[in-house]
């Protein structure tokens, strides 16, 4: 098998596991949906206060429910003990890392992404919004998996460990949040939105090259 078949292997496995426990990933996109929905209820049905929150609480609500999903991407795997079986593998752990990763994206972000243009609706996004917001999400998302990846493996084992997950991350994902939501605001301003989108595929490109390796190295510490 190569290096190849061996990450899209990893990501067939789990996928096929995630959609044995689909219940855990309906938790991630029902909480997305709830605070998307309980949000109006709070601020008060004003159409352009929510034309104008709306694209930011959308963000906020994806983030948390990707957090939310984030301690699943290793935990599992540690308890049973195949994720030490899969790291004796003959090839680079981060290839591996990286199939989850990839894997975890496709069956966490992808649901949140395609969601989000519904409930983007409820807020009166128009279609130019609601698109970029889709935009936004798909290349964003990856950022919030690989870089919360890393701080999985960091805590993998930890007491509160899901508590030192957010404290981690959080701080480290505020760009994202700032250029995700920022695009969709440049389109309510008559601008192309492209700019804050370059911005996020080129941390996603970062992160996607990096995270692996990183989360490889942490997870060879939490497993010795």
């Amino acid at each position: 098998m190569s290096a190849f078949g061996f990450f899209f292997s990893i990501i067939g496995r789990d996928l096929l596991l995630s959609w044995r426990q689909r219940g855990d990933v309906l938790v991630g996109l029902m909480f997305f949906v709830l605070v998307a929905t309980l949000f109006p209820l709070a601020v008060g049905p004003e159409p352009a206060w929510l034309l104008r929150i709306g694209p930011g609480v959308l963000w906020v609500a994806a983030l948390l429910a990707n957090l939310l999903a984030l301690p699943r991407l290793f935990h599992s795997d540690w308890l049973d003990g195949s994720l030490e079986q899969l790291m004796l593998a003959p090839f680079p752990v981060s290839i591996m890392v990286a199939g989850k990763m990839a894997a975890h994206w496709l069956a966490t972000s992808i649901p949140l992404a395609l969601a989000a243009p519904l409930l983007g609706i409820q807020y009166g996004l128009p279609s130019e919004q609601w698109l970029m917001l889709l935009a936004s999400l798909l290349v964003g998302t990856p950022i919030i998996t690989t870089l919360g990846g890393v701080g999985t493996a960091l805590t993998l084992g930890l007491r509160q460990g899901e508590v030192l997950l957010a404290l981690l991350v959080l701080p480290l994902l505020a760009p994202v949040l700032i250029f995700g939501s920022g695009a969709v605001g440049a389109v309510a301003a008559g601008q192309t939105g492209m700019a804050e989108l370059s911005l996020l595929a080129a941390l996603a490109c970062a992160t996607m090259f990096f995270a692996p390796w990183l989360a490889a190295k942490a997870l060879r510490l939490a497993i010795e």
